[in-house]
């Protein structure tokens, strides 16, 4: 990070120390599953994309007209609806009358053209809206062999309008709304990992640190000991963008830690550091404690 980019990141987390995300109103939620295994974080030439964590694997598949979603925009739409799912308690969602409200909502400026963020978002809640999720957990024994899994959408149904022509100002005719599938709503909506909105509006443009910084304060939320994490496991469930080669995993520790620098920033009391073999993470709170 440039040191212009470094002051403007400690601003956003000496207020966010300040004033518990509670007392702002900025608690948001992320399913626990989303935290396991995670989505492309560039585009992908085929449809099929998986990620392992353990014995989990999840797989999302998505029609080759359309593309598998990928970046910081699936990621914020996922949290977004989570977060209104345990908020209204309702599988519909009401996403506006305009696209650019949404966009302000995940706390990104609302710009058209080519390449604005409506069009972007646009783009990627139809990718999110038509993929399908393949959550599948193996076990092994000497003896047994056991295997267990769910097929998932997130929606169900959804109508989504955007007129390229419209000013920021304008509104349209109709609103924009999705319908949660039964499935993805009890899934996000049991026991959902709170998170602070602040922190991911400021991780917004790092789809690794998005997804680094919801895992941690998930793990810390149970974790009682020293834990170590292999590299390569940590590579497996976040970098799979990355190879599998030295140069590749080289890559994804220096990505790794750039994304670790800017959440302990934010998030300072988290104690994360590097080990002979892995990420050391040692007991401390979530980020923000569970509410309910």
């Amino acid at each position: 990070m440039g040191k212009r980019a470094d002051d403007r990141l400690i601003k956003q987390a000496l207020a966010i120390e300040a004033e518990a995300a509670k007392d702002v109103g900025m608690v948001g939620y992320i399913a626990r599953i989303l935290l396991q295994a995670t989505m492309p974080h560039s585009a992908k030439p085929n449809n099929e994309f998986s990620r392992t964590n353990g014995n989990l694997r999840v797989s999302i598949t998505a029609p080759s007209a359309v593309g598998l979603p990928y970046g910081s925009y699936p990621r914020l739409l996922l949290i977004w609806l989570t977060s209104e799912a345990v908020r209204t308690k309702n599988r519909r969602l009401c996403l506006g009358d305009s696209l650019s409200g949404l966009t302000k909502a995940l706390g990104l400026q609302a710009t058209g053209g080519h390449w604005g963020t409506i069009p972007r978002l646009y783009d990627q809640a139809n990718r999110l809206f038509q993929s399908h999720v393949v959550v599948c957990e193996s076990m092994e024994t000497l003896s047994n062999s056991q295997s267990r899994g769910s097929n998932v959408v997130v929606a169900d149904a959804w109508d989504l309008w955007w007129n390229s022509a419209q000013s920021d100002r304008q509104r349209s005719l109709f609103r924009s709304w999705v319908n949660l599938s039964d499935s993805f709503f009890h899934m996000v909506t049991d026991r959902p990992v709170p998170i602070d909105l602040r922190v991911i509006r400021s991780l917004k443009k790092s789809p690794l640190a998005l997804d680094v910084y919801s895992w941690a304060t998930y793990r810390m939320s149970y974790l009682r000991r020293r834990t170590e994490i292999p590299w390569a496991s940590l590579q497996m469930q976040f970098g799979a963008d990355y190879a599998s080669t030295p140069e590749g995993c080289r890559n994804f520790r220096k990505r790794l830690d750039d994304a670790l620098r800017k959440i302990t920033t934010l998030y300072p009391d988290l104690r994360a550091q590097e080990g002979t073999r892995g990420l050391i993470l040692l007991p401390s709170p979530p980020h923000v404690r569970r509410l309910r």
